[in-house]
């Protein structure tokens, strides 16, 4: 086995743990910390690979991963939000943390049924780990999304199942367009800037960023009668 592959089922593997790290920490900034662990493991991934494969377009996407998740994002979020979202308050869910951490095993094991006869059946070792693998972790994100309340959380859960999806990305289609990983990239950016700017003037203005209790604050539209 190539030692790229070895490594890559490594990474992976750390991958997977930062995702179930991520449903079991209580407070915002253990979130970001791991979501920035797991895009570094993502770009180590994707060096592997193109050192193995000799694809400058993997090594590319590493360089992208690191600029964009890993420098940029953390950035965003530090400076649109405030202080106490990270240091202070804990993250409310409609589920505890045992029961999430068993539920995003469930969801880890799910994929695995789901694609792991089909990854097995190509032959090759990088889509047998990372198909799987990142199927798990937009599993895993996506029930973070629905559980936690928080405007900050949900985001971070969707950006771990864009990790998720790269992860898989990578071992499925590894001379993806340097124009579709940059747009996509950008797109992420973007996303982060405009839901950090909202949720600090929610903030702001009503004094919290509980999903579940924004929805409360609806008006009912009045008759045009």
């Amino acid at each position: 086995m190539p030692v790229g592959e070895s490594l890559n089922t490594l990474s992976a593997g750390l991958i997977l743990i930062c995702s179930f790290a991520m449903v079991g920490t209580r407070q915002v900034q253990g979130v970001l910390r791991f979501f920035i662990v797991q895009s570094l493991l993502l770009a180590a991934s994707s060096f592997l690979l193109g050192f193995d494969e000799h694809s400058i377009h993997l090594w590319a996407l590493g360089i992208i991963t690191i600029v964009a998740k890993v420098i940029v994002i953390p950035w965003i979020l530090k400076r649109t939000l405030a202080r106490e979202l990270y240091v202070r308050r804990e993250i409310e869910q409609t589920v505890n943390i045992p029961a999430s951490l068993l539920l995003s095993l469930l969801l880890a094991v799910g994929a695995e049924l789901l694609v792991g006869p089909l990854s097995s059946a190509m032959g090759n070792l990088v889509v047998q780990v990372n198909l799987p693998i990142g199927l798990a972790c937009v599993l895993i994100g996506a029930y973070s999304l629905a559980a936690r309340r928080e405007a900050v959380p949900q985001l971070i859960g969707i950006l771990a199942m864009e990790n998720g999806a790269f992860l898989a990305g990578i071992a499925i289609a590894a001379e993806l367009p340097l124009i579709a990983e940059l747009a996509v990239a950008i797109d992420v950016v973007l996303i982060v800037v405009i839901v950090g700017l909202l949720t600090r003037d929610i903030k702001r203005t009503i004094g919290t960023t509980e999903a579940a209790g924004l929805s409360e604050l609806k008006e009912e539209p009045e008759s045009w009668r």
